[in-house]
């Protein structure tokens, strides 16, 4: 179906997606590294309430609460990150972010029914948050960097579908990896095992796209002098337009 859409939208004089969004490396191995990175996350946010609930015996609250970290790290530290990656280009955090998540992701294999909630949940997933901080906004960046300006709500909207779709085929292949079918979904025992398995495929997921972002991603180049950016701009990759305060507006 991928290779017949893209035949299609080749060959259409207006096509839903224009084939010059590929025509970026750059824009091409992003996408590949929100893939492998999405559809790690998709497992995680999936199997984590379940192996909680059916494996660890934890309530629903609990089970929900588990990825709070997550999304106080995000709301914390992301301008940070952005700030980060000004400072050293997109390659390192898009490199050490999805390692970073790993580390917490293989740490929540310790989980079992005598979990200790704060050390074997709540800690590990304090680190994925910081790996997925550290990650989530210099993807998105070089995403929107790699292309034309008149592209690139298209190119967000390509990158988002990339990720949504990740994150639906591991769902779906999570019974198989897992070796969660049938009843398999009800077996503490089974829960637990097939969650283990689930993680490190989820490690080796995120170990395979900090490798892809460190071989593609341009490394940032300090020795370049910066062009001067235009007064007023509408890019989306310029900085805000310089605001003319009343006293200068009178002068």
């Amino acid at each position: 179906m991928g290779v017949a859409f893209g035949f299609w939208e080749h060959r259409s004089p207006a096509p839903l997606v224009p084939v010059k969004l590929f025509a970026s490396r750059v824009f091409v191995v992003a996408n590949l590294v929100t893939f492998l990175v999405y559809a790690a996350l998709g497992v995680v946010f999936f199997s984590l309430g379940i192996v909680l609930q059916v494996g660890a015996g934890a309530s629903p609250i609990k089970a929900g609460l588990a990825l709070l970290p997550v999304t106080v790290m995000m709301l914390l530290f992301s301008s940070r990150a952005g700030v980060f990656m000004n400072r050293v280009g997109a390659r390192v955090p898009m490199t050490l972010g999805p390692l970073v998540a790993a580390l917490g992701i293989a740490l929540l294999t310790r989980i079992d029914s005598d979990v200790n909630y704060v050390i074997d949940v709540l800690g590990p997933t304090t680190v994925f948050g910081a790996g997925l901080t550290l990650m989530v906004t210099p993807l998105t960046a070089t995403v929107l960097a790699a292309v034309p300006d008149d592209v690139v709500g298209l190119a967000s909207g390509v990158n988002n579908a990339v990720a949504r779709t990740a994150g639906l085929l591991a769902v779906a292949a999570v019974p198989l990896v897992g070796g969660l079918g049938g009843q398999g979904l009800t077996d503490p025992g089974q829960v637990l095992t097939g969650f283990a398995t689930l993680m490190w495929s989820c490690v080796a997921l995120l170990v395979a796209g900090a490798a892809l972002a460190w071989l593609g991603v341009p490394a940032k180049r300090d020795h370049e002098p910066a062009a001067r950016p235009p007064e007023y701009h509408c890019s989306t990759a310029a900085p805000p337009a310089a605001v003319t305060t009343s006293a200068e507006a009178s002068a």
